[in-house]
């Protein structure tokens, strides 16, 4: 079994690694979060200026205006699937994360069961030691009383 120093350094360590990973975690939950909304921004944008556009043709407009128009949904739709793909990206993201952060936990767990191991062990051993001790004056007793 480890010295109990080597453990706890062992556990410190585990500790740290863990919070770095919980901190990696949540910085990528973040901007999972934050390429969601940019997506559904453009999402509500592009429906807003489809409608304009509707909107437009109905009240008439020029071909020139139309090309307009068509040209600029054509970028949206461009921004929305690059979006897209920032968003598939983030999400891959967040679950390496995770699963680094598991990694990370379980490793600081299995010191800390380690640990909690050798202290009960420490502590059947100084019960014997103390039951032995207990037995050895009670005979001691016993003899000098006959």
């Amino acid at each position: 079994m480890a010295n109990p120093s080597a453990l706890t350094t062992l556990i410190e360590l585990a500790q740290r690694a863990t919070d770095d990973a919980a901190k990696r975690l949540g910085a990528a939950l973040k901007n999972e979060e934050d390429c969601e909304q940019k997506l559904q921004m453009l999402l509500g944008y592009r429906d807003d200026y489809a409608r304009r556009l509707v909107e437009a043709q109905q009240a008439g407009m020029t071909p020139q205006a139309y090309a307009n128009f068509v040209a600029f949904m054509g970028k949206l739709d461009q921004a929305v699937n690059g979006q897209r793909d920032v968003l598939k990206h983030a999400k891959q993201r967040s679950v390496m994360e995770k699963t680094a952060w598991q990694a990370s936990e379980r490793k600081r767990l299995s010191y800390r069961t380690l640990t909690e191991r050798a202290t009960q062990q420490a502590l059947q051993i100084e019960n014997k030691r103390d039951q032995k001790m207990m037995d050895d004056h009670a005979a001691r007793l016993t003899y000098y009383k006959r």
